[in-house]
């Protein structure tokens, strides 16, 4: 059935915290124990692992926000650390204790397994035509213990969403880069400022924000115009729609009572983060 475009972006930041802390502590020391160098060896081991031994320029492709080389750099020297089978149980059981830790009781409640399990109905039932990640974690065993289901139900829906939102950029012709811009000025910061391209060389850049600009979207000082800022707005609004079909197998009270659901879940990580 169709649910309100609100409802899905709604279900877009639930899931959002609880499949990113995959990127936390506990999952990258885990990454760490098994010879990995850095924190993105870690980072692309596990995530990439779905797509088994994927050369780097498959990597870069599906993941499509890195800048060229940053894959490189990693895929394929972390095989030589690890396997694809050993970085999914690692990522699987690392995520699954950080979420426990930062939980805490609540991880052990009656409410959480059913939210795992309406979550899960959902994150299994998308199409997976077109989403390469999405249906390579499709392809895994859905765990059974009810934390590391919720952790993993999440992952599902967030690179079922960061799949179509790949196709709604290429569509749009923004590439990688030049979405990390667009996110950086709609959080009010400068592009040189925000933490996924800070580090790129400043001409390239520099080359990137004049190529936006170039096409009306950035101004003189580095900020949105209005053709820019409908863009960003009209990339999410087709983001959301082509998250929806993840939620079609649910009904309606059954989408609102997962969205009841997580939210002390999120209320929870949030806290914890403070």
């Amino acid at each position: 059935m169709s649910h309100p475009r609100a409802k899905i972006h709604r279900m877009y930041e639930l899931a959002e915290p609880i499949g990113t802390i995959t990127f936390s502590e506990v999952p990258n020391e885990a990454f760490m124990a098994l010879g990995m160098r850095t924190y993105w060896d870690g980072y692309f081991a596990g995530r990439a692992a779905p797509l088994g031994l994927a050369p780097a320029e498959v990597v870069h492709a599906v993941f499509y926000n890195f800048a060229d080389g940053e894959v490189a750099r990693h895929i394929p020297w972390v095989w030589g650390r690890t396997t694809p089978q050993e970085a999914i149980a690692v990522r699987e059981q690392g995520s699954a204790a950080a979420l426990r830790q930062m939980l805490g009781e609540l991880a052990d409640s009656p409410g959480l397994v059913r939210v795992a399990d309406l979550a899960t109905r959902a994150a299994v039932s998308a199409p997976t035509e077109g989403r390469p990640l999405y249906a390579g974690l499709r392809a895994l065993d859905v765990p059974e213990e009810p934390v590391a289901k919720l952790w993993h139900a999440a992952t599902l829906l967030r690179e079922h969403r960061g799949d179509g939102h790949n196709a709604v950029l290429v569509t749009h012709g923004i590439g990688g880069t030049e979405a990390h811009v667009l996110v950086a000025l709609s959080l009010g910061m400068r592009a040189e400022e925000f933490g996924r391209i800070h580090h790129l060389p400043k001409a390239r850049l520099a080359a990137v924000v004049d190529g936006l600009r170039g096409r009306g979207l950035v101004n003189d000082d580095g900020g949105f115009t209005d053709a820019g800022r409908r863009l960003k707005e009209r990339i999410e609004d087709l983001t959301d729609e082509l998250a929806a079909p993840a939620y079609d197998v649910l009904g309606a009270d059954e989408l609102d009572e997962l969205i009841a659901g997580l939210e002390p879940i999120a209320a929870a990580l949030q806290s914890a983060d403070d």
